[in-house]
This record gives C-alpha cells, structure tokens and sequence, in this order.
C-alpha cells in the first residue's frame, strides 16, 4: 500500500507540473516597475491632457479627428516605435446643428427641457415638431399602442436605470435600446418623432446624453433626441397631470458624405516572433460634446503608454506589440471592420488583442473572451498584480473595436474593466473633460495594460 501510495504521488506531480506555475520574481519585478514608473512620471496623464485641450472633441469626419490622427502618430514617432503607420478608412461624417431645444407650456408657463439630439439625428423644420406625448418605457408597448394610438404624436421612451443593480453596465443595456433603436419602432407607427430618457445612472442631474442610433431602409426618418433625466421626471409627471399635453421639439444635423479617415497603429517588433501580434488599442474618435477624455482618450493613452513603458525598462518583446487608435468606434465601427479586414487579407497572425474603452477610472480586472482552458491559465497570473488593481479575469468580454477581429479570427480578445459606478453620469455628454479624469486612476489603467501584456508575450495563452 505504501509503495502505491508513493507511485501515485509520483504520477501526481509529473501529471500536474504544466499546470502548476511557481512565482516568478523577475516578472513579479518588471510589473511592479510598469506601475511605479506609470504613478511616478505620469506620461499617459500628460498626453491625454494634450488630446482633451489642445484637441478635444473628435467625431468621425471632423477637423477634430484628423488632428488626432495626426498628433497621435507624431507622439508614437517622437517615442521612437519601430513602425508607425496609418490605415485608410472611410468612416461616417454627421455634424449636429445650433437648433437644439424641447419645452412645453403649462398654462402660460413655458418649461424648457434639456435635450442633445442623437447621434445621426435628422433636423426638425426650423420651427419644431409640435405634438401630443405618448409615454413608453419600451419597444413592445409601442407595438402594443399601434398606429391609431402613435400616429401624428411624439413617443417618448422613460425607462430609468434600475439603481438596485451593483453592476451599472447592466442598467446600460438594458435601457440602451431607447436610444438606438427607439426612433425606427416609433417611426414603424407614424410618431413624428421621439425623444428618450438619457442613458444615465444620475438621479439629481439634468445633463442630455447622445450616442449612435439608427434608422431604417425604406421608413420614414424622424427627428430623435435624448432628454436629461431631471427633464424627463418633469416632462413624466406634467403628462400624468395633462395627457394630452403637447410638446415641442427642435432639433438640427446634417449628413455628409463618407470622408477619409484612418487607424493610426505604433509597435514595437518582436525579437523572437516578429510574426506573432499581440494588439492593444482604444479608440480615437468621441462624441462632439465634450472633450472625449473618459471615451475614450483614455483607452488611447493607455494604449500608446502601455508600449512606452515596455521602452522605459528596455523590454525587448518577444512578440510584436501593437498600439492602435481605432477610427469610428462611436458611429459605425469602421476602424476595428478595417482592421479585421487588413488582418486576413495579410494572413496576420494575433495572439491577443486587449481594448481599453470603459474610462480612466480605477481598474478592476479584465473580461476575456477565449477558451475556458486559457481563462484557467490566466487566472495564475493574478498573482504578479497587486489587489488594489487587478483582481480578476472574468469570462466574457472585449470591446467592439477587437470584436470583428475576435469573430472573424477567433483571436482571444480582453477587456479592461474599471469601477464604473460613476461612468454613466458622464458618458456622451458634456461633462466628459479632462478634468473628471484623476491622474493616478488613470496611470493604474496603463500600467495595467503594460503588464497583461507582458504576461501574454511572456508565457502565451
């Protein structure tokens, strides 16, 4: 019994010694630079300052986009990357107009709304869309109203964000439809037009949100327009004391043709595997209000930062590593189609692809979409991060820039997450400025990046 004892132990360890990956101090090291030196000189703060103020707003097409095109190659020049280069990409161009206002009267009292036309939005006539409410907290009870109970009115979508849930990105989703798709299903019974809840977990503030919608081929294009929540309680309640109450809408946007665009993609090249790509990216474009610094300068300066910091500690990858700035993630997700596209038709081979595009918040941990055998093998590797940062790989995840990428290759794809109970107070709105964004947050996200990257390069998925 003893000597089975002995052989079965024996069998144990040989059996289980791939599985079992002892703490590596030198790795333990190079990560714990990544994130003194990240809070020490604090260059992804810098470069997001720069984007925020000397650049700000970047929607796809604009004067604002091809200056970040421009800045962020000469940033990964002047950081001395191996290559950088652009990829040409032909991406939506809308631009919103001054018309912008909603109210309604009660008695002689005109109570003026706060509201942002959608992104995409088709204008109002100049002197607004007047008409009766009819209040719906989603798609189906349109349906179930009908044409005789929509036609010739407004519909406006009020569904709130359920406060109960921890997870504020869950309150997103499920609210999320009023803004995309809100306008075609009013627009299937004869609404006019239709204005929403703006997608915010704020109860005691009245700042509109924007964001893509869309339309559809062969129907009517109606005016579209998100209202602040505080406006949208007021504009709720005066209904229940007047249905019949009648509001005025006037928004402004115009469509341009597709204009030329681009990707700006900076690496480093692998020593050992120049052929092998991890990329790591976020995306360039923002909304037009704001100065896009949450959404997603964040992501971009991470990116760039994260490859800056590999050069800080002379780390000569053994993969090539890839920072790209995606063009058009916000209106259409031209730049991650691109990339996909360029990726196959060049028989590319990816390893990984990381996304940062949920602020510059504090971060938490990663989403990672890939086999549950190499989510097994990660979650080893919690062990080099201190607790205050990343704290978990959990199943699931990415971002829609790597997501074609991810479904066309199958290339394991990771996203970063962050302590987002405060991101939907300012996502797509004005509030989205350099200044919500705390330097030391901001640089864990970096640092972040930097050694998850380091992790892949080194031990593979």
């Amino acid at each position: 019994m003893k000597n089975f004892t002995i052989i079965l132990l024996s069998f144990c360890l040989i059996s289980c010694k791939d599985e079992i990956v002892p703490f590596d101090q030198e790795t333990s090291d190079v990560i714990n630079t990544f994130y003194s030196d990240a809070l020490e000189k604090r260059e992804s703060y810098e470069l997001l300052r720069v984007l925020s103020k000397d650049i700000g707003a970047r929607p796809s097409g604009s004067e604002g986009a091809k200056k970040a095109v421009l800045w962020s190659k000469k940033v990964m020049e002047d950081y001395g990357f191996d290559t950088v280069y652009l990829q040409e990409v032909m991406v939506p161009h809308w631009e919103r107009g001054e018309l912008e206002e909603a109210y309604f009267y009660n008695g002689k009292e005109k109570i003026n709304l706060s509201i942002l036309g959608a992104g995409g939005t088709v204008s109002t006539p100049k002197e607004g869309i007047t008409a009766e409410v009819v209040e719906v907290a989603s798609l189906d009870e349109v349906d179930e109203l009908g044409r005789e109970n929509i036609e010739g009115k407004i519909v406006f979508y009020n569904k709130a964000f359920n406060q109960r849930y921890i997870n504020v990105g869950t309150s997103y989703g499920e609210t999320g439809f009023q803004r995309r798709t809100g306008a075609v299903k009013a627009a299937e019974h004869g609404a006019l037009a239709s204005v929403f809840r703006s997608l915010s977990s704020s109860t005691y503030e009245d700042f509109p949100h924007t964001g893509g919608m869309s339309y559809k081929e062969g129907l009517d294009s109606i005016p579209h327009g998100g209202l602040g929540v505080l406006s949208s309680e007021k504009l709720s309640q005066a209904l229940k004391e007047n249905p019949k109450l009648k509001l005025t809408v006037k928004l402004s946007g115009t469509w341009y043709p597709d204009a030329l665009s681009h990707n700006v993609v900076g690496l480093l090249r692998g020593e050992k595997n120049p052929e092998k790509i991890i990329t790591v990216g976020g995306h360039l474009d923002s909304w037009d209000i704001g100065e896009g610094a949450h959404d997603d300068g964040a992501g971009c300066v991470h990116s760039i930062g994260a490859l800056r910091l590999f050069q800080k500690q002379n780390i000569k990858p053994n993969n090539t590593i890839r920072a790209v700035m995606f063009m058009n993630e916000e209106f259409g997700l031209r730049g991650g189609l691109k990339y996909a596209e360029i990726a196959i038709k060049e028989n590319e081979q990816h390893i990984a692809a990381i996304e940062s595009d949920a602020s510059g918040y504090v971060p938490r941990g990663f989403g990672f979409s890939g086999s549950d055998e190499q989510l097994e093998k990660i979650q080893d590797w919690l062990k080099y991060f201190d607790k205050n940062t990343i704290s978990y790989f959990s199943k699931g995840g990415g971002g829609a820039d790597i997501g074609p990428l991810h479904r066309q290759t199958g290339t394991p794809m990771f996203g970063l997450s962050i302590d987002g109970q405060k991101y939907f107070e300012m996502h797509h709105t004005a509030k989205d400025v350099f200044e919500l964004v705390h330097a030391r947050e901001l640089e864990l996200g970096t640092a972040s990046l930097a050694s998850l990257v380091y992790l892949i390069d080194k031990y593979g998925l």
